[in-house]
């Protein structure tokens, strides 16, 4: 919990000071990362601590037949080694994932099959190598194909979304459209990678009969859900701390295999224990963004205005657990068509279980989609923005629902004049760089979560918020202070924020773009509450100060008569190397319209960040499933690329002001995920328009480059 901060610089705000939402506050934590002050997971170091390392299978498909631990156990300081054979029996998950060591099968390569526990991190690490694991195995498939005959069309995509819509009828609006366009897409699977590693310290009092456990998560609520149902506890006998996360990405968005490998060995041998999971281990165990194959059809008259729309995805998925990326759902917003169909396909494959990664859905499904309205403007000879405007909804196409706002329009607009669209429409060649230009849209849609919070009032003019919401370094503990004293109208250094604790106020996980809208609708309330409260009360405060809880669940949960998204324009200036194949982004602008930003400086920087994963996307992040091992070649940060800093180029962030009454008290909508969608197709848009060539498989890498300029001579 953290202290109440220091004596405030005034006792109270007047009714017409400056709202502390708006504000360019700085992170309230920010001294702490910076001086190593704030502790991360495995940071807790108890008495007695051990440590574990999982080992993972060699094989793409088959069962264990034998698990030879003698040369394991013989090394110095090992405590032990758990295997499916002697491993505790866990109880029912709602995730299968999480029942690790339970059975004998291997659904694919990199499931955990034994840990190693020993006093110490190298002792543990040589005991995990000493283990010898024998295999029968069986074929196994990892390939994702279109036309895979296993492909079927599931009940729902990821986010609760119907997995098939269709409208009117397509596919004869498609053969009688003047143009058309057929184009395929191709997304390659994509890691997360957060900068701190998942990783747990799970400690089991056997006298209190309790587990405590600090664990890299962005919601501690559904990892103590999680463990007190394996652990056939209840949650009351379960405390999960979450305070300080260095990122996720959606990743630690559920509960993953290593805070259940601590709790159990912990449990097992009654020592806390420390896990932390190698990078290279990252991909196989905490879920990737599934690839993705798109087959995207326009059918336009001759003035670009719409007349059909297809979108078909295929996907793949684990055998162990369904997870289908819904990329094809944007479609379903963006533009105005009567005669449309999106659907989703997936395939289960022996492959590791998918899962959120920044934007799921929306980041790829939009890199189609945008694509290929670029081609469709190309075909026309009609300028991309202008494209987009003349096929702008009234409402949205899906649902018929009227837009709670939306400023796609303006954003394309005030982008184009920034960035000087008019003066880059001419691809321009400079010996052997060539540069172009792209542009492309960006939507996301407004997630709201039911949470609760508590506020208190001290007598000595400091106030507490408590909820346990997640910081996964978006500066949340920040803006929910800001939200706070805006509601109570007291300084923003007088509020203290407590937040990542079980102990606190249930609160929505941090993912889908949804926490501050979700958190700080409760916390306003809470907030207002204890106002409110504090008017009625006359004379000092008692020595207890004042509370007020609040809960949004009614709130949340009501249906809105609106279609509510963000949305945005990214713009990109690229240059190619027609030599080399390097393709280097120059220059990236972006324009928002999402609802109020309650802190211009952390959102500038979630927004940055998003673009720069987007760039990742377009340019130098891609992995491959080994058909013949069945495993991700790429496992670390010297195989799999995210941009460094020299590949960043300048970046522009601006945002429309936007009123939206349909959201919640605060009129936000989510930021961290708006700014990656979208980035990669501006950047796929541009590189077309220097080189007059379209590559649609992303990344845009020098070998694929060097080979679209080679057959177009």
């Amino acid at each position: 919990m953290p202290a109440l901060p220091e004596k405030p610089s005034a006792d109270r705000l007047s009714a017409d000071s400056p709202s502390a939402l708006g504000s360019p506050a700085r992170r309230s934590e920010g001294r702490e990362k910076v001086t190593g002050a704030a502790r991360y997971a495995v940071e807790h170091t108890p008495a007695r601590c051990a440590y574990a390392w999982p080992v993972p299978a060699t094989v793409a498909r088959g069962r264990v037949t034998a698990v030879d631990t003698a040369a394991a156990t013989a090394v110095p300081g090992v405590i032990g080694v758990l295997t499916p054979y002697d491993a505790p029996r866990l109880g029912a998950a709602d995730d299968p994932t999480l029942r690790v060591l339970q059975d004998l099968a291997v659904p694919h390569r990199g499931w955990y099959v034994a840990l190693a526990v020993a006093d110490t991190p190298e002792g543990a690490r040589a005991a995990a190598a000493a283990v010898h694991v024998t295999y029968e195995t069986e074929p196994h498939d990892v390939t994702l194909r279109a036309d895979h005959q296993r492909a079927y069309t599931p009940e729902e995509a990821n986010g609760g979304h119907p997995a098939h819509r269709e409208h009117g009828d397509p596919d004869a609006a498609l053969a009688a459209a003047p143009v058309r366009i057929d184009c395929a897409y191709a997304v390659p699977p994509l890691h997360n990678h957060p900068m701190e590693p998942h990783a747990a310290l799970a400690d089991w009092d056997e006298e209190r009969h309790h587990l405590t456990v600090h664990d890299s998560s962005q919601g501690a609520g559904p990892v103590r859900t999680a463990l007190a149902a394996l652990l056939k506890l209840t949650e009351a006998e379960v405390t999960v701390v979450s305070e300080h996360v260095g990122g996720g990405f959606g990743s630690k968005g559920t509960p993953r295999p290593h805070v259940v490998l601590a709790a159990m060995a912990s449990r097992h041998y009654g020592r806390p224990v420390k896990l932390a999971l190698p990078r290279a281990h990252l991909p196989a165990t905490v879920g990737h963004r599934a690839p993705t194959l798109h087959r995207i059809r326009l059918g336009a008259r001759t003035d670009g205005t719409l007349t059909a729309l297809t979108h078909e995805v295929t996907t793949h998925t684990s055998r162990v657990r369904e997870f289908v990326e819904q990329a094809a759902v944007p479609a379903r917003v963006m533009y105005a068509v009567s005669d449309m169909r999106t659907t989703h396909r997936v395939v289960a494959l022996d492959v590791p279980t998918p899962s959120w990664m920044r934007a799921p859905g929306e980041a790829p499904g939009m890199y189609a989609l945008e694509s290929a309205m670029d081609e469709l403007a190309d075909t026309l000879g009609i300028d991309p923005i202008e494209l987009r405007v003349r096929n702008e909804p009234r409402t949205e196409p899906d649902s018929g629902l009227p837009f709670s706002s939306r400023h796609l329009v303006d954003c394309l607009r005030e982008g184009a004049e920034r960035f000087g669209w008019a003066g880059c429409r001419e691809p321009r060649r400079h010996g052997p760089f060539l540069t172009g230009c792209g542009v492309a849209a960006a939507t996301y849609p407004v997630l709201i979560a039911p949470s609760t919070a508590r506020a208190h009032a001290r007598p000595d003019g400091r106030h507490l918020v408590e909820i346990n919401a997640t910081d996964i370094g978006t500066g949340a503990r920040t803006v929910l202070a800001q939200v706070a004293a805006d509601a109570l109208r007291v300084p923003l250094d007088s509020v203290a924020v407590a937040i990542g604790h079980t102990g606190l106020p249930p609160a929505s996980l941090a993912g889908g773009s949804c926490g501050t809208a979700s958190w700080g609708w409760a916390v306003h309330d809470a907030c207002t509450a204890l106002a409110a409260r504090l008017v009625r009360h006359h004379g000092p405060l008692p020595t207890g100060g004042l509370s007020a809880s609040a809960d949004t669940t009614q709130s949340a949960k009501q249906k809105s008569p609106y279609s509510r998204h963000a949305f945005g324009a990214h713009f990109a200036e690229v240059r190619v190397d027609a030599t080399t194949g390097e393709v280097r982004v120059r220059r990236m602008l972006g324009v928002f319209a999402a609802g109020r930003i309650l802190n211009p400086l952390t959102a500038r920087s979630q927004f940055k960040g998003a673009m720069v994963m987007g760039l990742g996307m377009a340019l130098t992040e891609h992995s491959t499933v080994d058909a013949e091992f069945g495993d991700f070649a790429e496992r670390d940060l010297a195989a799999y690329h995210v941009p460094a800093h020299a590949d960043v180029p300048a970046i522009e962030v601006h945002w429309i002001d936007e009123h939206d009454k349909h959201l919640n008290p605060m009129g936000s909508k989510g930021i961290g995920e708006l700014g990656i969608v979208g980035t990669a197709a501006a950047i796929g848009n541009a590189f077309c328009h220097a080189t007059g060539r379209r590559l649609r498989e992303l990344p845009l890498t020098p070998d694929r480059v060097l080979a679209a300029l080679g057959r177009a001579d």
